[in-house]
């Protein structure tokens, strides 16, 4: 029997920034806390960043670092940036010893370098989750002191040490393939005898979507397309808007998607950015879909994430410079062709990982019970 069952697991978990950093780490715990329910776990994040919020929802304790990233212009905050970096450093060195954990986990975002640092130079062990399929500044910078990284895709030799690797995929909740289709038409009031489009921007929604899904409102309802488009807070009153002269049709605008499992479930073909985790969800699901890349992201990694898809016949790719012109294109293209459906649902499903968390959480088990930190 593990030592653990005497002692309980104490576990930091760190970084954040985006959803693409939290879920993976709200998924991670989870998985802990299921398998050593008397696990003590403590996430640390940075000040004014969303998981100060989203991480107590899920019922974890977090404590805030004053750590931000570097402006890729010169700004007074990057003069500060190293004087923050030093006082953070020294604020996860006292946590650390405060909090003494068997193992310290890095997603990525602001947070986790701090941590990871402090935690690496006492000799703690560490795990970083790399979520994309072109590796974070931090996670590169640390992958020589950590000691195992969790991968979501092949060929990170390029950015990381081979022999610290494990391909794992990225953390997903399992239930949102699960959905019912019988469920989901009836939760969403959709009609079985027409395709369905999800059309998914992220929790913030997507601009260059919401402008491209606007202008392709009539093309949808004259093909008998029903739509259901997450437009995200901040657009969905214009998008609103855009809808009235189309009650009745199956076009559905939403702020926010809480049972994205359903809206997965009802999908015939979706529209969405290639985050990591969105990218992850997808393969699960086995959606067909046509990907748009934010062009907003640091060093582009959401096109990468995408190509790592469409060099397996995986997915669709249409530029966010060119969506205005083409996505609507291809998208009506695809719910016009269910074979070409099934060959991308047949390809992406194979490229998924059901079973990420647990063999990550299966990582850092082995981590903790090593005889020198017995």
């Amino acid at each position: 029997m593990p030592n653990s069952e005497l002692k309980p697991y104490r576990v930091i978990i760190s970084g954040g920034g985006t959803g693409g950093h939290i879920f993976p780490a709200v998924a991670i715990a989870n998985e802990l806390r299921r398998r050593h329910p008397a696990a003590e776990i403590l996430f640390v994040g940075a000040n004014g960043r969303m998981e100060m919020t989203r991480v107590p929802e899920a019922g974890y304790r977090i404590v805030g670092l004053d750590i931000t990233g570097l402006q890729r212009r010169l700004t007074p905050q990057n003069l500060l940036f190293p004087v923050r970096v030093f006082r953070s450093v020294r604020k996860a060195g006292k946590l650390l010893e405060e909090f003494q954990p068997d193992a310290v986990v890095g997603v990525g975002g602001y947070a986790s370098a701090p941590v990871l640092l402090a935690a690496t130079s006492r000799g703690i062990p560490s795990l970083i989750q790399e979520q994309n399929s072109y590796a974070g500044l931090v996670n590169k910078l640390l992958a020589r002191r950590v000691s195992k990284i969790c991968v979501a895709y092949g060929g990170m030799e390029k950015f990381f040490p081979a022999d610290k690797l494990v391909l794992t995929g990225n953390p997903v909740r399992r239930e949102i393939a699960q959905g019912s289709r019988e469920e989901a038409l009836r939760f969403f009031g959709l009609d079985a005898s027409h395709p369905v489009l999800l059309v998914v921007g992220g929790s913030l929604g997507a601009r260059t979507l919401n402008h491209a899904t606007a202008a392709a409102l009539p093309r949808l309802k004259s093909a008998g397309v029903q739509l259901l488009w997450q437009t995200g807070k901040l657009y969905y009153p214009t998008a609103r808007e855009d809808m009235e002269p189309y009650p009745g049709t199956g076009l559905h605008a939403l702020e926010f998607v809480q049972r994205m499992d359903l809206a997965y479930a009802a999908a015939d073909v979706v529209i969405s950015r290639a985050g990591a985790l969105s990218v992850s969800e997808l393969c699960l699901t086995g959606k067909p879909c046509v990907l748009v890349p934010s062009p907003n992201v640091a060093e582009d990694h959401q096109t990468k994430n995408a190509r790592a898809l469409v060099d397996q016949d995986a997915a669709l790719l249409v530029t966010d410079a060119e969506a205005g012109l083409r996505l609507y294109d291809e998208a009506l293209a695809l719910l016009g062709n269910p074979a070409r459906q099934q060959q991308l649902a047949a390809s992406i499903r194979r490229l998924a990982y059901p079973n990420a968390t647990t063999t990550i959480v299966d990582e850092l088990e082995k981590l903790m019970t090593r005889p020198s930190h017995s």
